[in-house]
């Protein structure tokens, strides 16, 4: 699959995980979400090597990140989707779903689902519902130890 290199407004929005920065992104997931605090660097590295990941660059540095949990068939799930408070207010998270959900393998998927807590707003913009039928969901929780239960 050929990397996604999109230049936006001074910043690099890429696929292109030769240029992430997992230890950035490690920084920020286990410091400042509410969803990985805590989580040791080894778990974000094998969850970045084993999903499709964009960040988001400016001057050379991680300020961004998603990730798509996928089978590149008929499932995603969207997860650890961040960017730096500093560059918030500019547009950026909206350029980063946007180019996520319209890439040619996604506009094939059955479903894609996601969990926030804060972000229902952006992602109603890019047709996010909540569940219709919850009840047909269901969850197994193995290991909470790194992310916080409030």
């Amino acid at each position: 699959m050929k990397p996604v290199n999109i230049d936006y407004q001074g910043y690099l929005f890429t696929s292109d995980k030769s240029l992430l920065q997992p230890e950035a992104i490690h920084k920020w997931l286990s410091e400042d979400s509410y969803w990985a605090k805590n989580t040791p660097f080894d778990l974000v590295q094998t969850a970045f090597d084993n999903s499709y990941c964009i960040g988001v660059l400016k001057d050379g540095k991680q300020i961004g990140y998603g990730r798509f949990i996928t089978d590149y068939a008929t499932f995603c799930y969207l997860a650890d989707v961040y960017i730096e408070d500093a560059h918030r207010g500019k547009g950026l998270s909206k350029k980063m779903m946007d180019i996520m959900l319209n890439l040619d393998w996604v506009l094939r998927m059955r479903r894609v689902m996601l969990a926030t807590r804060d972000a229902h707003g952006l992602y109603e913009q890019f047709g996010f519902t909540i569940l219709k039928d919850p009840d047909r969901y269901m969850v197994k929780i193995i290991n909470d130890t790194y992310t916080p239960t409030t």
